[in-house]
Protein backbone atom coordinates (compact mmCIF):
# COMPACT_ATOMS: atom_id res chain seq x y z
CA UNK A 1 0.00 0.00 0.00
CA UNK A 2 1.14 3.14 -1.05
CA UNK A 3 2.05 6.26 1.03
CA UNK A 4 -0.09 9.55 -0.10
CA UNK A 5 1.65 12.84 -0.59
CA UNK A 6 1.82 14.99 1.89
CA UNK A 7 -0.40 17.36 0.25
CA UNK A 8 -2.91 14.67 -0.48
CA UNK A 9 -2.81 13.46 2.79
CA UNK A 10 -3.27 17.38 4.00
CA UNK A 11 -6.60 17.09 1.58
CA UNK A 12 -7.86 14.48 2.50
CA UNK A 13 -7.83 15.28 6.55
CA UNK A 14 -10.21 16.62 8.21
CA UNK A 15 -10.26 20.57 8.06
CA UNK A 16 -10.33 20.77 11.68
CA UNK A 17 -7.43 18.53 12.00
CA UNK A 18 -5.07 20.80 9.79
CA UNK A 19 -6.28 24.34 11.54
CA UNK A 20 -9.56 25.31 13.69
CA UNK A 21 -10.14 29.16 12.41
CA UNK A 22 -13.27 28.72 14.79
CA UNK A 23 -11.45 27.72 17.58
CA UNK A 24 -8.64 30.36 16.82
CA UNK A 25 -11.93 33.11 16.75
CA UNK A 26 -12.97 31.43 20.02
CA UNK A 27 -9.54 31.41 21.66
CA UNK A 28 -9.35 35.62 20.59
CA UNK A 29 -12.68 36.46 21.69
CA UNK A 30 -11.90 34.61 24.77
CA UNK A 31 -8.96 36.69 25.52
CA UNK A 32 -10.99 40.21 24.28
CA UNK A 33 -13.33 40.11 26.95
CA UNK A 34 -11.27 38.91 29.39
CA UNK A 35 -10.17 42.07 29.96
CA UNK A 36 -13.84 43.36 30.98
CA UNK A 37 -14.26 39.77 33.24
CA UNK A 38 -11.20 40.97 35.46
CA UNK A 39 -12.47 44.72 35.24
CA UNK A 40 -16.24 43.34 36.54
CA UNK A 41 -14.63 40.79 39.36
CA UNK A 42 -12.18 43.46 40.79
CA UNK A 43 -14.98 46.21 40.70
CA UNK A 44 -17.58 44.06 42.81
CA UNK A 45 -14.70 42.79 45.35
CA UNK A 46 -13.76 46.54 46.15
CA UNK A 47 -16.90 48.20 45.56
CA UNK A 48 -16.97 50.23 48.91
CA UNK A 49 -13.96 52.00 48.08
CA UNK A 50 -15.07 53.04 44.78
CA UNK A 51 -18.57 54.06 46.20
CA UNK A 52 -17.08 56.19 48.65
CA UNK A 53 -14.43 57.34 46.42
CA UNK A 54 -16.92 58.40 43.55
CA UNK A 55 -18.95 59.90 46.25
CA UNK A 56 -16.17 62.06 47.69
CA UNK A 57 -15.77 62.99 43.91
CA UNK A 58 -18.93 64.22 43.47
CA UNK A 59 -18.68 66.95 45.83
CA UNK A 60 -15.22 67.78 45.01
CA UNK A 61 -14.31 70.86 43.13
CA UNK A 62 -14.22 70.31 39.82
CA UNK A 63 -11.94 72.70 38.04
CA UNK A 64 -9.25 70.94 40.43
CA UNK A 65 -10.28 67.42 38.99
CA UNK A 66 -10.14 68.21 35.64
CA UNK A 67 -6.48 69.28 36.30
CA UNK A 68 -5.91 65.89 37.74
CA UNK A 69 -7.11 64.36 34.53
CA UNK A 70 -4.84 66.65 32.57
CA UNK A 71 -1.72 64.88 34.40
CA UNK A 72 -3.39 61.60 34.48
CA UNK A 73 -3.40 61.85 31.06
CA UNK A 74 0.44 63.44 30.45
CA UNK A 75 1.56 60.46 32.66
CA UNK A 76 0.44 58.13 30.04
CA UNK A 77 2.37 60.32 27.45
CA UNK A 78 5.72 60.04 29.99
CA UNK A 79 5.46 56.26 30.44
CA UNK A 80 4.94 55.97 26.19
CA UNK A 81 8.08 58.00 26.29
CA UNK A 82 10.28 55.99 28.62
CA UNK A 83 9.03 52.80 26.31
CA UNK A 84 10.15 54.48 23.44
CA UNK A 85 13.50 55.60 24.80
CA UNK A 86 14.11 52.09 25.98
CA UNK A 87 14.32 51.05 22.47
CA UNK A 88 16.48 51.62 19.26
CA UNK A 89 13.49 51.36 16.81
CA UNK A 90 11.03 54.00 15.92
CA UNK A 91 7.47 52.66 17.39
CA UNK A 92 4.04 53.82 16.10
CA UNK A 93 3.12 56.66 18.59
CA UNK A 94 -0.34 56.44 18.27
CA UNK A 95 -0.39 52.57 18.71
CA UNK A 96 2.33 53.10 21.68
CA UNK A 97 0.16 55.22 23.84
CA UNK A 98 -3.18 53.17 22.86
CA UNK A 99 -0.81 50.32 24.44
CA UNK A 100 -0.10 52.17 27.38
CA UNK A 101 -3.38 53.32 28.06
CA UNK A 102 -4.40 49.63 28.07
CA UNK A 103 -1.61 48.70 29.94
CA UNK A 104 -2.48 50.65 32.99
CA UNK A 105 -5.63 48.67 33.66
CA UNK A 106 -3.68 45.95 32.86
CA UNK A 107 -1.87 46.59 35.85
CA UNK A 108 -3.94 47.30 38.38
CA UNK A 109 -5.02 43.70 38.26
CA UNK A 110 -1.84 41.98 38.50
CA UNK A 111 1.28 43.26 40.93
CA UNK A 112 4.64 44.12 40.28
CA UNK A 113 3.76 45.95 37.14
CA UNK A 114 3.20 42.68 35.64
CA UNK A 115 -0.09 43.56 33.60
CA UNK A 116 1.80 46.68 32.06
CA UNK A 117 4.52 44.14 31.21
CA UNK A 118 2.87 41.51 29.37
CA UNK A 119 0.84 44.15 27.47
CA UNK A 120 4.10 45.93 26.58
CA UNK A 121 5.86 42.85 25.82
CA UNK A 122 2.90 41.43 23.29
CA UNK A 123 3.08 45.02 21.45
CA UNK A 124 6.95 44.77 20.96
CA UNK A 125 6.68 41.28 19.46
CA UNK A 126 3.65 42.71 17.32
CA UNK A 127 5.70 45.35 16.00
CA UNK A 128 8.50 43.16 15.02
CA UNK A 129 11.10 43.24 18.07
CA UNK A 130 12.43 40.19 18.50
CA UNK A 131 11.25 38.22 22.29
CA UNK A 132 14.92 38.94 23.78
CA UNK A 133 15.31 42.61 22.54
CA UNK A 134 11.82 43.36 23.77
CA UNK A 135 12.39 41.73 27.01
CA UNK A 136 15.60 43.75 27.69
CA UNK A 137 13.90 47.13 27.09
CA UNK A 138 11.15 46.19 29.56
CA UNK A 139 13.99 45.58 31.75
CA UNK A 140 15.80 48.23 31.16
CA UNK A 141 12.43 50.41 31.40
CA UNK A 142 12.34 48.65 35.34
CA UNK A 143 15.71 49.63 36.19
CA UNK A 144 15.47 53.48 34.94
CA UNK A 145 12.44 54.12 36.30
CA UNK A 146 13.00 53.78 40.42
CA UNK A 147 16.65 55.47 39.61
CA UNK A 148 14.68 58.17 38.08
CA UNK A 149 12.83 58.55 41.43
CA UNK A 150 15.26 58.28 43.36
CA UNK A 151 17.09 60.87 42.03
CA UNK A 152 14.02 63.44 42.11
CA UNK A 153 13.74 62.76 45.17
CA UNK A 154 17.39 63.91 46.73
CA UNK A 155 16.56 66.86 44.18
CA UNK A 156 13.56 67.40 46.38
CA UNK A 157 15.66 67.07 49.89
CA UNK A 158 18.39 69.36 48.56
CA UNK A 159 15.79 71.64 47.14
CA UNK A 160 13.21 71.91 49.49
CA UNK A 161 15.22 70.89 53.10
CA UNK A 162 12.36 73.09 55.53
CA UNK A 163 9.87 70.07 54.24
CA UNK A 164 12.23 67.33 55.60
CA UNK A 165 11.16 66.01 59.14
CA UNK A 166 12.82 62.22 58.47
CA UNK A 167 11.95 61.96 61.84
CA UNK A 168 8.37 61.73 61.01
CA UNK A 169 8.38 60.80 57.39
CA UNK A 170 10.42 57.36 57.72
CA UNK A 171 8.03 54.54 57.52
CA UNK A 172 7.89 52.42 61.07
CA UNK A 173 9.58 48.86 62.04
CA UNK A 174 7.10 47.28 60.83
CA UNK A 175 6.93 49.20 57.06
CA UNK A 176 10.66 48.99 56.76
CA UNK A 177 10.85 45.75 57.68
CA UNK A 178 8.35 44.27 54.94
CA UNK A 179 10.10 46.29 52.30
CA UNK A 180 13.46 45.13 53.27
CA UNK A 181 11.80 41.74 53.51
CA UNK A 182 10.44 41.79 50.06
CA UNK A 183 13.69 42.80 48.79
CA UNK A 184 15.65 40.11 50.14
CA UNK A 185 13.24 37.68 49.43
CA UNK A 186 13.24 38.43 45.41
CA UNK A 187 16.74 38.71 45.65
CA UNK A 188 17.12 35.23 47.38
CA UNK A 189 14.82 33.47 44.58
CA UNK A 190 16.71 34.90 41.85
CA UNK A 191 20.10 33.86 43.06
CA UNK A 192 18.01 30.65 43.88
CA UNK A 193 16.67 30.15 40.19
CA UNK A 194 20.21 31.27 38.08
CA UNK A 195 21.88 28.95 40.51
CA UNK A 196 19.95 25.51 40.48
CA UNK A 197 18.58 26.21 37.26
CA UNK A 198 20.99 26.20 34.09
CA UNK A 199 18.96 26.89 30.73
CA UNK A 200 17.57 29.68 32.55
CA UNK A 201 21.02 31.28 33.59
CA UNK A 202 21.88 30.80 30.12
CA UNK A 203 18.42 32.74 28.74
CA UNK A 204 19.44 35.48 31.87
CA UNK A 205 22.88 36.23 30.47
CA UNK A 206 21.70 36.72 26.87
CA UNK A 207 19.24 38.91 28.16
CA UNK A 208 21.63 40.86 29.81
CA UNK A 209 24.10 40.96 27.25
CA UNK A 210 21.12 42.29 24.71
CA UNK A 211 20.20 44.68 27.83
CA UNK A 212 23.91 45.63 28.24
CA UNK A 213 24.16 46.29 23.96
CA UNK A 214 21.39 48.39 23.92
CA UNK A 215 21.40 50.50 26.56
CA UNK A 216 25.33 51.80 25.23
CA UNK A 217 23.28 52.19 22.14
CA UNK A 218 20.48 54.07 23.37
CA UNK A 219 22.90 56.24 25.20
CA UNK A 220 24.40 57.45 21.73
CA UNK A 221 21.57 58.84 20.88
CA UNK A 222 20.91 62.24 22.74
CA UNK A 223 16.71 62.18 21.55
CA UNK A 224 16.23 58.36 23.05
CA UNK A 225 18.63 59.44 26.56
CA UNK A 226 15.64 62.13 26.66
CA UNK A 227 12.42 59.87 26.41
CA UNK A 228 14.07 57.29 28.80
CA UNK A 229 15.42 59.49 31.55
CA UNK A 230 12.97 63.02 31.17
CA UNK A 231 10.03 60.41 31.12
CA UNK A 232 11.31 58.53 34.27
CA UNK A 233 11.94 61.28 35.93
CA UNK A 234 8.58 63.47 34.52
CA UNK A 235 6.26 60.02 35.92
CA UNK A 236 6.38 60.90 39.98
CA UNK A 237 5.75 64.61 39.48
CA UNK A 238 2.76 64.02 36.98
CA UNK A 239 1.82 61.49 39.71
CA UNK A 240 2.07 63.74 42.60
CA UNK A 241 0.62 66.65 40.88
CA UNK A 242 -2.40 64.42 40.14
CA UNK A 243 -2.40 63.85 44.49
CA UNK A 244 -2.19 67.57 44.63
CA UNK A 245 -4.81 68.71 42.29
CA UNK A 246 -7.16 65.84 43.93
CA UNK A 247 -6.28 67.39 47.22
CA UNK A 248 -6.74 71.14 46.29
CA UNK A 249 -10.14 69.84 45.33
CA UNK A 250 -10.76 68.30 48.34
CA UNK A 251 -9.38 71.52 50.41
CA UNK A 252 -6.12 69.69 51.58
CA UNK A 253 -3.74 72.48 53.05
CA UNK A 254 -0.83 71.54 51.62
CA UNK A 255 1.68 73.22 49.10
CA UNK A 256 2.45 71.09 45.53
CA UNK A 257 5.85 70.42 47.38
CA UNK A 258 4.44 69.28 50.28
CA UNK A 259 2.54 66.90 48.23
CA UNK A 260 5.27 65.94 45.97
CA UNK A 261 7.62 64.79 49.00
CA UNK A 262 5.19 62.97 50.71
CA UNK A 263 4.40 60.97 47.60
CA UNK A 264 7.97 60.56 46.75
CA UNK A 265 8.91 58.97 49.88
CA UNK A 266 5.68 56.74 50.29
CA UNK A 267 6.28 55.44 46.76
CA UNK A 268 9.93 55.19 46.97
CA UNK A 269 10.06 53.26 50.26
CA UNK A 270 7.11 50.52 49.96
CA UNK A 271 8.49 50.37 46.20
CA UNK A 272 9.37 46.64 46.86
CA UNK A 273 6.09 45.40 48.29
CA UNK A 274 4.12 43.67 45.62
CA UNK A 275 0.81 44.93 44.85
CA UNK A 276 -1.62 45.42 42.44
CA UNK A 277 -0.46 48.65 40.76
CA UNK A 278 1.13 49.17 44.32
CA UNK A 279 -2.59 49.90 45.83
CA UNK A 280 -2.49 49.27 49.37
CA UNK A 281 1.02 50.00 50.64
CA UNK A 282 1.85 52.88 48.65
CA UNK A 283 -2.15 54.20 50.00
CA UNK A 284 -0.84 53.18 53.14
CA UNK A 285 1.93 55.22 53.25
CA UNK A 286 0.69 57.89 51.42
CA UNK A 287 -2.05 58.55 54.05
CA UNK A 288 1.02 58.50 56.68
CA UNK A 289 3.54 60.79 54.88
CA UNK A 290 0.25 63.47 54.35
CA UNK A 291 -1.00 63.25 57.88
CA UNK A 292 2.99 64.03 58.85
CA UNK A 293 2.76 67.39 56.89
CA UNK A 294 0.14 68.32 59.50
CA UNK A 295 -3.37 67.93 57.89
CA UNK A 296 -6.00 65.71 59.21
CA UNK A 297 -6.08 62.15 58.77
CA UNK A 298 -9.43 61.71 57.85
CA UNK A 299 -8.88 64.57 54.82
CA UNK A 300 -5.24 62.66 53.77
CA UNK A 301 -7.35 59.55 53.67
CA UNK A 302 -9.94 61.20 51.29
CA UNK A 303 -7.65 62.43 49.40
CA UNK A 304 -5.62 58.99 48.71
CA UNK A 305 -9.12 57.24 48.43
CA UNK A 306 -10.37 59.89 45.74
CA UNK A 307 -6.93 59.82 43.94
CA UNK A 308 -7.49 56.30 43.44
CA UNK A 309 -10.38 56.32 42.20
CA UNK A 310 -9.55 59.32 39.87
CA UNK A 311 -6.46 57.24 38.36
CA UNK A 312 -7.63 53.66 38.69
CA UNK A 313 -11.64 53.56 38.64
CA UNK A 314 -12.58 56.01 35.86
CA UNK A 315 -9.77 55.03 33.54
CA UNK A 316 -10.61 51.56 34.05
CA UNK A 317 -13.32 50.62 31.83
CA UNK A 318 -12.36 52.69 28.79
CA UNK A 319 -8.29 50.85 29.43
CA UNK A 320 -9.99 47.58 29.29
CA UNK A 321 -12.02 48.23 26.04
CA UNK A 322 -8.70 49.63 24.42
CA UNK A 323 -7.01 46.81 25.60
CA UNK A 324 -9.94 44.11 24.34
CA UNK A 325 -10.08 46.86 21.24
CA UNK A 326 -5.94 46.02 20.83
CA UNK A 327 -6.44 42.44 21.00
CA UNK A 328 -9.13 42.15 18.43
CA UNK A 329 -7.13 43.95 16.06
CA UNK A 330 -4.46 41.58 16.61
CA UNK A 331 -1.69 44.71 17.88
CA UNK A 332 -1.48 42.76 21.05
Amino acid sequence: MSLLPLADLRGALPATAVRSPSAVRLARGALTLLPLLVIGAWAALDWRSVSEGAARLASADPWWLLAGAFFICLGWVAAACVRQGALPERLPPVLLFASQFAAGAANQVLPAGIGAHAVTLRFLQGQGIPLARATASLALYSLVKPIAKTAVLLVFLVAFPELLRIGDLVPGGSASLLAAGSVAGVLATAALLLTAVRPLRRHALALVRTALTDARLLHTRPSRVLALWGGAAATPLLQASVIASVGASLGLPLSWAQVALAYLVASTAVAAVPAPGAIGPVDAALVFTLAAFGTSMSLATATVVSYRVLTVGVPLLPGALVLSALVHRKVL
